[in-house]
């Protein structure tokens, strides 16, 4: 266990790109917790739990987005934090045992080694978006909800702004669907999101 005791420290250690999990505080001194956020959304394996003693939704959502797996607000019950930790270890875990790697048209997902490809050419994904696309693509054909991605993916008891939701998956299609004439990922309106190979726009 390694242990930064500003940002500057805390930046230096995430490029490293070692860690199974990161707890960040939002307050670090020198460089605050969201640059440290950006250098280890470049290592999708290291979950990452802020801790902030900002109560206001705006820095909770801002963290998600940029990134955060998780967000708990000071103060907090010891019991509490270590469910956070262990919840966020268990995502890190294989999603399918017996399927390392998923696939939909020329897409291909390792869950195993975290790596994303498309026809051949590397997608570089965060860990945030990683997540998002091996449970739309576990689920494929089948519509997932915004409240249920958000469920799954930020905190069982999500009570934020689904907008989060929308944000990250226009971040994941900009990045698998744009490049690509074919497109996977679809939005069902009023609905939710989709992974499947039949055009339902």
């Amino acid at each position: 266990m390694d242990v930064a005791v500003d940002g500057v420290e805390g930046r230096a250690l995430a490029t490293k790109g070692c860690y199974d999990l990161a707890v960040l505080d939002v307050g670090l001194p020198g460089v605050d917790g969201f640059a440290v956020l950006r250098s280890l959304r470049d290592h999708p394996r290291t979950r990452v739990l802020m801790i902030t003693g900002r109560s206001g939704v705006e820095d909770r959502v801002r963290g998600l987005q940029e990134g955060a797996d998780d967000y708990l607000v000071k103060p907090f019950a010891i019991q509490e934090f270590l469910a956070r930790v262990d919840a966020l270890l268990r995502r890190g875990q294989p999603l399918m045992p017996n399927a390392s790697v998923l696939q939909v048209a020329d897409l291909e997902v390792d869950v195993l080694r975290r790596r994303t490809s498309r026809a051949g050419r590397h997608l570089h994904l965060t860990a945030k978006e990683f997540s998002l696309l091996a449970l739309l693509i576990r689920n494929r054909g089948k519509v997932l909800s915004r409240k249920t991605l958000a469920e799954q993916l930020w905190d069982m008891n999500f009570a934020g702004d689904f907008n989060v939701v929308d944000v990250a998956v226009w971040r994941l299609r900009a990045k698998m669907d744009d490049p690509f004439e074919r497109k996977l990922l679809q939005a069902v309106r009023g609905v939710g999101y989709v992974i499947d190979e039949v055009d339902r726009t």
